[in-house]
């Protein structure tokens, strides 16, 4: 059998087994396409901190085809070099023979998942992400405890006592990720914002998201109103569910798809005009929302529809300059830098347009970052699974950040935003982690709150 024929997952168990690690036939081919010339090493993070072939895209791709090939066993050390990876995305953006391996490392991930033999500890953060952080009733729930203590003052004793510390690892670094202040319990954004005035220019669908529905709910309601100023009729569907992300990198691929096709249907069901745009201000939400074509190619009844579907999907910042930004006569005085969000400019290869928005705003001096497409270890949960790589790359990100003086970091990706932030409370930074949708929205509307 030879890899260009090896069988898909959903092919016979007995051919399945004359592999170690059968991947879709179109897929593999994209592990075919490297040619080795290390293009990819200085823009892989895990590579830039080990320094290990092993750690590289091209060593994981070599890992990859081998373990495809029956070559390798799945020992240990192979397993140990594949979860570290981030799955950012970089490499493909430094890659000159244009190899996709965000789909190599997904498949494989996807065929490896036995949540079976892992460990309780790492069983039960895979229920908690996969059974309450997407549903944003639950989340808000299990954050309800540490808001009424922040609320009577009491976090801090708890925090500065060291109770902490009895959390499990991965508990640990969600704790420290939780914002000093929040809403007790977040509203969703209203279902219909309309223009601020005249007919509306376009019809724009907004995806709230499931952590960013509680923990951005500010910026999401900044965002819309910004949406509705640029001239937009603003839809939030209120029966949307998760975008599938978390599920998707996490190998759970049949509820990836389910989720999927629940979106589709929400956001563009049949017998009714589809919106213009489906905007996001979350950089992960955004790239899995881009993925639906892909996810549900061989999908007969929705292939098509996800296609249609992922080509209306944008950044915020991306539809602000389509519709044409508002204007915004108010100073924003702040010296603040740019972080790229890995699935913001890697994914969904959206580099200029917050940058463009942000130089509009009066009073902002936006300083330069050295490594500003670097990972800063957030990567949706690989922060909770590899939490000693994430702070390692935090802490990269941060030492970045304070060369350059500013007060302020800008980033357009809730993961990212909490991580950094989170990293930079721990190591006794001051730091403003803002949206970009914050300071645009201060200087269309002011200081007070719309």
């Amino acid at each position: 059998m030879t890899p260009q024929t090896l069988p898909t997952a959903s092919q016979t168990t007995a051919a399945a087994t004359a592999v170690l690690l059968p991947l879709d036939p179109r897929t593999f081919d994209r592990a075919l396409a490297c040619v080795h010339c290390g293009l990819c090493l200085p823009a892989c993070p895990t590579y830039a901190q080990t320094g290990h072939e092993a750690d590289s895209p091209r060593g994981r791709i070599q890992l990859m085809r081998a373990l495809a090939e029956d070559r390798i066993e799945l020992s240990a050390s192979v397993r140990r070099h594949l979860d570290l990876c981030l799955d950012c995305r970089g490499c493909e953006t430094a890659c000159p023979s244009g190899v996709i391996y965000h789909e190599l490392i997904e498949e494989t991930r996807y065929r490896l998942a036995d949540a079976a033999t892992a460990p309780l500890s790492a069983r039960l953060l895979r229920w908690f992400t996969s059974k309450v952080m997407v549903y944003p009733s639950r989340l808000k729930l299990a954050l309800l405890p540490a808001r009424l203590m922040q609320r009577a003052g009491l976090y801090g004793l708890f925090r500065r006592g060291g109770a902490m510390r009895l959390l499990p690892e991965w508990l640990r670094k969600m704790e420290q990720m939780l914002p000093e202040s929040g809403t007790i319990w977040p509203r969703p954004p209203r279902r219909i914002t309309r223009p601020a005035s005249g007919s509306p220019r376009a019809r724009v669908a907004f995806l709230a998201g499931c952590v960013g529905s509680v923990l951005y709910e500010q910026v999401n309601r900044q965002a819309i109103e910004l949406l509705a100023a640029a001239g937009a009729q603003v839809i939030v569907p209120g029966s949307q569910v998760c975008c599938g992300a978390i599920h998707h990198h996490n190998g759970d691929w049949s509820e990836a798809q389910s989720l999927a096709r629940r979106n589709i249907d929400v956001f563009m069901p049949d017998g009714s005009p589809p919106p213009d745009l489906i905007v996001s201000t979350i950089a992960g939400c955004g790239a899995m929302l881009r993925e639906y074509g892909h996810l549900l190619r061989d999908d007969a009844r929705y292939a098509a529809r996800a296609a249609d579907f992922a080509a209306r999907v944008r950044d915020i910042s991306e539809a602000l300059l389509e519709l044409g930004p508002p204007p915004m006569p108010y100073p924003v005085r702040r010296i603040a830098t740019y972080h790229d969000a890995c699935h913001l400019i890697h994914a969904q290869k959206v580099a200029d347009a917050p940058r463009r928005l942000l130089a509009a705003v009066s009073g902002l001096k936006l300083v330069a970052l050295l490594e500003s497409d670097m990972c800063c270890g957030a990567a949706g949960t690989y922060n909770l699974t590899q939490p000693l790589m994430a702070a390692d790359l935090a802490r990269r990100k941060l030492a970045n950040i304070v060369a350059t003086g500013a007060d302020t970091c800008l980033v357009g990706n809730v993961g990212c935003a909490l991580h950094i932030g989170g990293q930079a409370r721990a190591d006794g930074l001051r730091l403003d982690v803002l949206h970009p949708v914050q300071v645009i929205h201060q200087a269309v509307f002011g200081d007070g709150e719309r």
